[in-house]
């Protein structure tokens, strides 16, 4: 057993020193304003025709938040990175980016996409006027899965916001978008 220590103490040193290169590194982000439009879109498209109450909410929705590919890849530790936008007024009013950094037992890579429906105008001034919103700070996100969905209703909506997971892809189990931060980009866009 003492022969393995040195090369697992190693594997470790290996890995956490590769996890700030996988935060720091957007992955697979979409090149053009107009790419980013277009995914978006397609995305929200698709959320609509799988998911009724996704439909339904966004009729109430202040605003909605849309990422359609989040990349995760992680081996011990672990990020993800994606780029997304605001629409509000049925207008793009902005682009954000999806980054989050985990660590523990996990090990693979997947893809994802999400949205948020902003339903108070506070989560949407929120959202606007810092510098980054952290799920699970702030005003209150419900992540909608398949039990919550056939809870939900018009009348029943009483949270500032409403996440969708959708499109997982990939070998990585359990995604969960609390701790994410979402900020805003002016970069190319």
């Amino acid at each position: 057993m003492k022969t393995f220590a040195p090369l697992l103490a190693g594997a470790v040193i290996a890995v956490s020193g590769l996890a700030p290169l996988t935060l720091a590194t957007p992955v697979l982000a979409a090149p053009s304003a107009e790419d980013l439009n277009s995914e978006s879109r397609h995305a929200l498209e698709n959320l609509y025709r799988t998911n009724p109450a996704a439909e339904a909410i966004s009729h109430q929705a202040r605003a909605i938040l849309i990422f359609p590919n989040i990349v995760k890849a992680g081996l011990v530790f672990g990020g993800s990175y994606g780029e997304g936008e605001l629409i509000r007024e049925g207008k793009v009013r902005g682009y954000y980016n999806s980054i989050a950094g985990s660590w523990g037992l996990q090990a693979g890579a997947q893809s994802y996409g999400y949205v948020v429906f902003l339903m108070s105008p506070k989560a949407v001034e929120y959202l606007e006027k810092t510098s980054g919103w952290e799920i699970g700070v702030g005003p209150t996100v419900v992540l909608v899965n398949e039990g919550v969905a056939k809870n939900l209703s018009t009348s029943t909506l009483k949270d500032d916001a409403y996440a969708f997971i959708f499109d997982q892809q990939g070998l990585m189990a359990g995604l969960s978008i609390e701790g994410t931060k979402i900020s805003k980009i002016n970069a190319k866009y």
